[in-house]
């Protein structure tokens, strides 16, 4: 048994290296947006953007050649683009938590998140939640997630009489409406690497337009940036209370979800899941997952997950861990060139952010809409995360919303004492909060 075999998967008698490697970097080209997409997020909690994209080119390399030495399957991780959001928008600037605090709340999770990978608590927590809530939590978070990028961009502002509604035509929202006919049109076509070739095309017309400012003396290749205003600055004061567990229980939720469901389905696609519907070593990709967010953590970047991109290297054929370990690789090689991925303002990556939004929403067709005591919460989960702009809150109601009506409507039976505690415990945290 070769090296290549023993420790990456792969087999040289059905696989290529050349293929893998395409494969790998075709993953790379299509997700790579997160070392600009990422930094623009969590920056707005006051975090220096060039650590973080230090630390986001890093994680997303650990977690990526974990996976590929530990699962030996050819899927790439990096930063969640929900979890991001939740961490920025929600923790930071909604809750009021300090991104320090954040920072120890995502370290807890991850930590968390080991232990319960570690004795297979995750099947109990996931089984807990109807399905139809499942569909709609991912649907709910992509709607976010592109209302975010229309904010970025200054499409939607917020206003007096309407609370918020369209913005002004100023070359900042011109920008970004290009950047989301763009990404749309790429994607629409199936050009690899479509939000990627979006962000550098929109960023390139930002400059004539004065969006895109370029510095003195820039140069494309660096030194990798300074990362220590961020690294390991947790503060753990002030977190022992049920708020906080609510939103630790509130991550480990979404990224339960999130993994789980793009390793199905990533797997489908590889043609690995087996008769019974089980997928080998899957369990090595959720630690590999949940040790990459704890060192996420430590770098100063939020949770990371298993991306749905990676299809893209596996069309390409990828089957084995070499693909991975060559979008690993990759990220690693990025740290040079963080000047480029800095120049990116951040209408440029509204393209991208409504494109997931778009990908994510693929989910809503999956809700059973003809019972309306299942199509009723699925529904409050979805626009409270919108417009309460906070992604716990809308499965705080979901989750409520869903209890209340299996109670009023007699359907006992479709309710766990899981979903009750819940249930208890999110209205104290309503009414104490």
């Amino acid at each position: 048994m070769t090296f290549l075999e023993k420790a990456l998967g792969f087999d040289p008698k059905t696989m290529n290296h050349r293929t893998e490697m395409i494969a790998g970097a075709t993953t790379f080209l299509t997700m790579s947006y997160i070392l600009a997409v990422n930094p623009a997020i969590l920056s707005a909690t006051g975090m220096d953007k060039g650590a973080l994209f230090t630390a986001t080119a890093l994680a997303s390399a650990i977690a990526t050649l974990l996976l590929a030495f530990m699962a030996k399957l050819p899927f790439a991780q990096a930063p969640s683009m929900g979890l991001n959001a939740f961490f920025a928008y929600t923790l930071c600037l909604s809750m009021g938590y300090s991104w320090e605090h954040a920072l120890a709340i995502m370290f807890i999770e991850g930590i968390t998140f080991i232990i319960i990978t570690f004795f297979n608590v995750r099947e109990m927590i996931l089984d807990s939640i109807p399905t139809n809530l499942r569909y709609a939590i991912s649907a709910g978070i992509g709607m976010f997630i592109a209302f975010i990028g229309l904010k970025n961009a200054d499409i939607i502002v917020q206003k007096e009489g309407t609370f918020i509604g369209l913005g002004e035509f100023t070359n900042t929202c011109l920008l970004g409406i290009f950047a989301i006919l763009l990404s749309g049109i790429l994607m629409a076509r199936n050009v690899k690497g479509a939000l990627f070739w979006s962000i550098i095309c929109t960023t390139l017309l930002g400059i004539p337009m004065g969006v895109t400012t370029i510095e003195s003396g820039w140069l494309p290749v660096s030194a990798p940036q300074d990362i220590s205003p961020i690294f390991c600055k947790f503060n753990f004061e002030g977190l022992l209370n049920l708020k906080t567990a609510l939103v630790v229980f509130s991550l480990l939720i979404i990224n339960i979800f999130d993994t789980i469901g793009t390793l199905m389905g990533l797997a489908e696609k590889t043609g690995i899941v087996k008769e019974d519907g089980s997928i080998p070593r899957v369990r090595e990709a959720m630690m590999s997952d949940a040790i990459g967010t704890t060192c996420g953590a430590m770098l100063g970047s939020s949770t990371l997950t298993t991306y749905v991109e990676s299809a893209s290297g596996i069309a390409e054929g990828g089957k084995s861990g070499l693909t991975s370990f060559t979008v690993g690789c990759l990220f690693l090689v990025s740290l040079l060139l963080s000047p480029i991925f800095m120049l990116i303002p951040s209408p440029a990556t509204s393209g991208a952010l409504v494109m997931v939004g778009v990908l994510m929403i693929d989910s809503v067709k999956k809700i059973n809409l003809q019972d309306i005591s299942e199509a009723f919460p699925a529904f409050i989960t979805m626009i409270t995360m919108v417009l309460c702009y906070s992604i716990a809150d809308g499965i705080c109601l979901g989750i409520l919303a869903y209890v209340i009506m299996k109670l009023c409507t007699r359907q006992w039976k479709s309710l766990n004492w899981t979903l009750c505690i819940l249930s208890v415990l999110f209205i104290l945290n309503f009414v104490l909060g």
